[in-house]
């Protein structure tokens, strides 16, 4: 049975909760999005069964966030994903992509209960775009130019963190 993750935001106007399969909170992406909607050293999103996502208070205080992509250049789009967020203190609660229409991606930030494991080792991702000010994560890790070869599904399963 799923994991219930318990989620709010800092100011606590927003709470909801979402099943898991994937709790794990192993994968930092550094891209340039995840470094300035999630703080200096980037975001650390889980997997949860969208069609469980319930906000159990405030609903009126989220909003939506589409990244730009490739800014400022001739390539400018915006993304397909959607980051919630509180308008008042704007934490950011979950990722949703209309690419993977089962599933949303809660911050690792905005989960209380349970108290999420911590892997035995790290994967950080979009290296590329990190810059030198941002400091990797202490501790045994995998670090990734681009990204690295496991979904968030398959890096539970193969690590026997996957909750059926």
């Amino acid at each position: 049975m799923p994991v219930l993750l318990k989620g709010s935001c800092h100011c606590g106007a927003i709470r909801f909760t979402v099943q898991s399969h994937t709790p794990i909170p192993y994968q930092l992406c550094t891209c340039s999005i995840c470094r300035k909607v999630g703080g200096v050293g980037g975001s650390i999103n889980l997997g949860a069964k969208g069609d469980t996502l319930t906000v159990t208070q405030g609903t009126e205080h989220l909003r939506v966030y589409r990244a730009v992509l490739d800014r400022d250049t001739p390539k400018e789009s915006i993304a397909s994903s959607e980051r919630h967020f509180c308008v008042r203190c704007s934490a950011m609660l979950w990722l949703f992509d209309e690419t993977w229409p089962d599933l949303v991606h809660p911050f690792a930030s905005a989960i209380d209960d349970p108290q999420l494991g911590a892997p035995e080792q790290m994967v950080v991702v979009k290296t590329d775009s990190k810059p030198d000010y941002v400091r990797l994560p202490e501790g045994p890790k995998k670090v990734y130019k681009r990204f690295g070869w496991d979904s968030i599904e398959n890096w539970h399963k193969k690590h026997g963190k996957y909750v059926p």
